[in-house]
């Protein structure tokens, strides 16, 4: 099938790795432009990456809206576009110029977690499962119709680990239903809808007087980043991994014995930490350092 492909995170280069290997036609990768990192310097997206090692045609629009570049997507003759946590919004007229439309992997099992972070808010709502919607794109915010769905159970993943478990789930499921287009799609139901908001930086601030079940999904659903983080000796820890435990607690923050802090309800036991400035370490390390946590307010 000749098709275009948007993305632009790691959890989309699964899916086109995929393509690639099953002998799909890219026409073309749109991802979004290279940002500055590592010191202001432009650096491309992990799609971007792929694409050229694959010798793809690259695409980086800053936006689908002008004439042009609309046009431009409309040459390439695409009977589909596969979408993969692209980062732009499609217009309509990007939505009904191929063929067979836009198909977009989500990760979560819709309605639940539409939106731009559905895989951190899982974790954190503490729900048992979730995983991979392949959708038919339409103009509303993850609205659109259910071509396929596959289901996995959320255990102790960080939110690194899940993505990238449901990025290949979701490059599986992907290759099956472009083998079967055109296909029925189901209409997603009107009740249960929930929305994946954006991670804010401030989210990652550990509040001792939550309960340790919360921290440690907090931490895991942080994980890799921002990193969910504490204050201690008027210096920023990240708390890279930890769990709870069942140790009576004494006061929220305050650390017990070995390597155990006491929550507002229950205890946590930290096994990595980062110090400001510093690579990860055993928190039993650190520990020696340290006898008292600042308990946020």
């Amino acid at each position: 099938m000749r098709l275009a492909f948007m993305g632009t995170p790691d959890f989309a280069v699964i899916a086109l790795q995929r393509l690639a290997a099953a002998h799909h036609e890219i026409a073309a990768v749109y991802t979004r432009p290279p940002r500055p990192a590592n010191r202001g310097r432009l650096t491309p997206s992990p799609v971007q990456r792929c694409a050229e090692e694959l010798g793809l045609q690259v695409r980086t629009p800053r936006s689908l809206k002008p004439a042009d570049e609309q046009q431009a997507l409309a040459d390439l003759r695409a009977e589909v576009v596969v979408v993969a946590a692209y980062g732009l919004i499609l217009p309509p007229a990007v939505l009904q110029t191929p063929r067979f439309g836009c198909i977009n992997i989500h990760a979560s099992l819709l309605p639940r977690w539409r939106g731009a972070a559905p895989v951190q808010r899982a974790i954190l709502a503490g729900d048992a499962d979730t995983g991979v919607a392949i959708m038919q794109m339409e103009a509303g915010l993850d609205t659109g119709p259910v071509l396929a769905e596959v289901q996995h159970p959320i255990c102790r993943q960080t939110a690194g680990e899940l993505t990238a478990q449901l990025a290949e789930l979701g490059a599986d499921a992907l290759l099956d239903v472009l083998a079967r287009l055109p296909l029925p799609a189901t209409p997603q139901p009107a009740e249960g809808v929930t929305y994946a908001t954006k991670i804010a930086k401030a989210e990652a601030e550990i509040d001792w007087h939550m309960g340790a079940v919360a921290i440690d999904r907090l931490v895991r659903a942080m994980q890799p980043a921002p990193g969910a983080w504490f204050s201690s000796n008027g210096q920023r820890v990240k708390l890279i991994v930890a769990e709870p435990v069942d140790v009576v607690p004494n006061a929220a923050g305050i650390l017990l014995h070995d390597t155990v802090v006491g929550c507002g309800e229950g205890s946590l036991r930290l096994a990595i930490v980062q110090p400001e400035g510093r690579k990860p370490m055993p928190a039993a390390d650190w520990r020696r350092t340290v006898r008292r946590l600042r308990a946020r307010r």
